[in-house]
């Protein structure tokens, strides 16, 4: 027989390795996607035009939730921006979106079939209006545009709604007093590059992409919307009041060589679904976006400002019930 010192050990080292079994086990189960305990099938999310800050924050959102989401396919769809990303959600074509407050906002207000079902799951980051001329054009100011060849945005945009609306302040008709041309960010640098354009409207995150290489290789510069044209846009109500002033830093496009900030508007973006969407999906989606900020950022600066202390605030939408239940778990 073994010494009652021997038995004792042994049953102490057996103890111990069932005790590390278990937490090898319980870390296993933490890290591991175990199949199926999430959500699972396919969604689809409409982004934006080619090279937008929509497009771009999609293909880097569906990478964090193909992690966080092992069991969801997810499928980008481009579009022609806001507006038609809400006719989307709200046909079924798409499951989430992203969505200026402006156009969330006409579009309940216009009665469009389905607002009713919209609902907000975070409020994202904000848009600037940049109204973009050569860096010798005699453009000082929107009023200036008169007569131009002027790129405003795709129809189905929210670039051109904004576009419209400064336009208007600035006391011009978009279809008379300038020439419009329905065109988005994936093509109005080169237009403008090749002399096609003398200006053009993009409305989007800080630093956009498109507009940062363009400074890179042709002299552009940024026009002013100034404080009195804001207070004309929103002198029109409804779904103006989304707007609120703001600069754009000098160090934006560090080759236009800005000596100051520049006088803009900016709107709000929302991460947008219906209540058809499920309920732990949709909390889901929520908790990757917010959680993964940072990691986005890195490319994406916009998505910097994705902040869980104001994404709650997605006013004209109430809140989706699963994203309310990830903000009642959160804490900031």
């Amino acid at each position: 027989m073994l010494p009652a010192s021997s038995r004792t050990g042994r049953r102490r080292a057996m103890q111990g390795a069932a005790a590390l079994a278990v937490v090898c086990g319980l870390l296993l189960w933490w890290l591991l996607p175990t199949g199926g305990d999430g959500p699972s099938g396919r969604l689809t999310f409409s982004t934006g035009v080619k090279s937008g800050v929509y497009q771009r924050y999609g293909d880097l959102l569906q990478d964090a939730l193909a992690r966080d989401l092992p069991g969801v396919s997810i499928d980008l769809r481009t579009s022609e921006g806001s507006q038609q990303n809400l006719e989307r959600v709200v046909s079924g074509e798409a499951d989430f979106t992203v969505a200026t407050a402006d156009a969330v906002a006409k579009y309940r207000l216009d009665g469009r079939p389905g607002a009713d079902r919209l609902r907000g799951c975070a409020r994202l980051y904000d848009d600037y209006v940049q109204l973009i001329v050569p860096q010798g054009s005699p453009v000082e100011t929107p009023a200036d545009l008169r007569g131009k060849r002027v790129g405003v945005g795709h129809p189905g945009s929210g670039v051109r709604l904004i576009a419209d609306r400064v336009l208007t302040a600035a006391g011009l008709d978009a279809d008379q007093d300038v020439d419009p041309v329905s065109a988005g960010i994936d093509t109005v640098p080169g237009r403008l590059e090749r002399g096609e354009l003398d200006a053009f409207f993009w409305s989007g995150g800080l630093p956009t992409g498109a507009i940062r290489n363009l400074s890179e290789r042709f002299p552009v510069r940024l026009v002013p919307v100034g404080e009195d044209l804001i207070g004309r846009v929103h002198a029109t109500g409804d779904a103006t009041r989304y707007y609120h002033s703001a600069v754009i830093p000098s160090d934006a496009y560090p080759r236009m060589g800005a000596r100051s900030s520049v006088q803009t508007v900016a709107v709000a973006n929302l991460l947008v679904t219906t209540d058809r969407a499920d309920a732990e999906l949709t909390e889901r989606l929520t908790r990757t976006v917010i959680r993964s900020r940072d990691r986005i950022g890195r490319q994406v600066h916009p998505a910097q400002l994705v902040d869980l202390r104001t994404a709650i605030y997605t006013d004209p939408l109430p809140l989706h019930e699963g994203a309310r239940r990830y903000y009642g778990s959160a804490k900031p």
